[in-house]
């Protein structure tokens, strides 16, 4: 749960119009590791929650972030890009296995040598 102090600097994260986005700034990490780390970490509740409102305001979001400059963006325009990664982060877990982990994996791990230029 987010206190009133983080919700206050979460607010200035975001651009205004997605203000109401700020209680998932838990979920605005930089690079795919820590998304997926905070996949495995989360309950199907909590992800739940961010892909029914993330997808309800993903119209929306990409077009804002199609205002800018893919590698020049504002900083609160990035953390809403970060945040609607976490959205697809989150999405096959929620669409297709209903579980954190990729069924029948087990301990098996993917890392990505580098990230994607974005």
């Amino acid at each position: 749960m987010t206190t009133p102090t983080e919700a206050a600097t979460v607010t200035k994260q975001l651009p205004e119009e997605f203000a109401d986005l700020a209680r998932f700034s838990a979920w605005i990490l930089p690079t795919e590791p820590e998304r997926y780390a905070k996949r495995l970490n989360s309950s199907m509740e909590e992800m739940q929650d961010l892909y029914d409102v993330g997808m309800e305001r993903l119209d929306a979001a990409l077009d804002y972030c199609d205002k800018y400059d893919i590698n020049d963006l504002p900083e609160e325009v990035r953390n809403l890009f970060n945040l609607l990664q976490s959205v697809v982060m989150v999405s096959f877990p929620i669409e297709c296995w209903k579980q954190p982990r990729v069924p029948d994996s087990g301990a098996a791990y993917l890392g990505m040598v580098h990230e994607p230029l974005v």
